[in-house]
């Protein structure tokens, strides 16, 4: 193993809710490395749905998934995180002085006085649907998420599934596709009921077209697709294809994370309510991955749980240490910090 790389806190996740950690950590004074197994920060508003509008953050009608991720790392900047991408975190130790020491899965090591957890639902994967030698087409016909729009355009798509992001994509590459079919196993949706009035809308205007069945076989070439067949009620139909899109689901693990000795309550971690503490003293989960009596999954949520975390955290940090509550509206100090001063 390497030699321990030391910081104050060490973040597991680098998604919306860690990012904005960073900045609540930021304001005590507190260094901050984050570790994810993505290749970016972002969790999965950036894997995802990066170009699909977010409406319910404070101060922004509509922004993108990327976008809302590109102006929390302006907003971190003046702290200096560092990252760490591409890794699993694999083990976690707590020391004789009550640090912690943390492990990767290429045998990195940090050290860190506190550890928060932010890391969504752990580690994630799509559900592959069951269509034979479907492997031989991902990662260039085969795509279980949409990076850029850009990418499919002039394509003609097949969409499989009924839930939002299936509707959310149907609707939105429609007017960049050269064909878009929709294709679910029966009429009724998952989805919004906005969007699938708007998909059927656009169906009778014969700009898109839904079909009622299930993918079943396709045909391409060096994993370049030409056509997917769906089989539905009244028997198989050939339907050009050069981009599948399935929307299943995602596999959720909580990986090694379930090893730690923490507390769960349905593959979650609970914590209270007052720090986010969970049953490990100096262990934080904030985020989708944590759970307490009214928990709601959303990213303002954990907006909020990042900031009592930080008042905690410092406690730990900095023992003995005065913490003087600021506003960034009045603080001289605080604007120092961030270089608006």
């Amino acid at each position: 193993m390497s030699s321990p790389k030391k910081t104050d806190i060490l973040i597991i996740g680098a998604g919306p809710v860690a990012l904005f950690a960073v900045f609540e950590l930021g304001l005590f004074d507190m260094k901050c490395h984050l570790i994810d197994i993505l290749d970016r920060p972002g969790g999965q508003c950036a894997e995802l749905y990066p170009e699909k509008p977010i409406y319910d953050i404070p101060g922004y009608p509509s922004i993108s998934a990327q976008g809302l991720v590109d102006k929390l790392m302006e907003q971190i900047a003046p702290f200096h995180p560092e990252f760490t991408f591409n890794r699993m975190v694999s083990g976690l130790a707590q020391l004789d002085d009550g640090s912690f020491r943390v492990t990767t899965d290429e045998d990195e090591v940090f050290e860190a006085k506190v550890v928060v957890i932010a890391a969504g639902g752990g580690s994630f994967q799509p559900k592959r649907p069951p269509i034979p030698g479907i492997e031989a087409y991902e990662g260039r016909s085969v795509f279980y998420s949409v990076r850029r729009m850009e990418e499919f355009r002039g394509h003609d798509l097949v969409i499989v599934g009924g839930g939002d992001s299936a509707l959310d994509w149907t609707l939105n590459l429609q007017p960049v596709a050269r064909s878009v079919t929709l294709v679910h196993r029966r009429p009724e949706f998952r989805a919004a009921p906005d969007s699938v009035n708007k998909m059927y809308a656009l169906q009778e205007m014969k700009q898109l077209d839904f079909q009622v069945g299930q993918v079943t076989a396709l045909a391409g070439n060096d994993g370049l697709l030409r056509s997917a067949t769906v089989k539905g009620p009244g028997g198989d139909v050939e339907v050009p294809c050069t981009r599948l899109l399935p929307f299943f689901g995602l596999t959720m693990k909580l990986g090694p994370i379930a090893d730690w000795g923490l507390n769960l309550h349905e593959n979650q971690i609970p914590v209270d309510t007052e720090k986010f503490q969970t049953s490990v003293p100096g262990i934080f989960a904030i985020g989708d991955i944590n759970w307490y009596p009214g928990k709601l999954k959303l990213i303002l949520s954990g907006f909020h749980e990042a900031a009592l975390m930080a008042q905690a955290a410092k406690r730990i940090v900095s023992p003995g240490e005065r913490i003087v509550f600021q506003y960034t509206t009045s603080s001289t100090s605080l604007q120092k910090k961030l270089g608006v001063a």
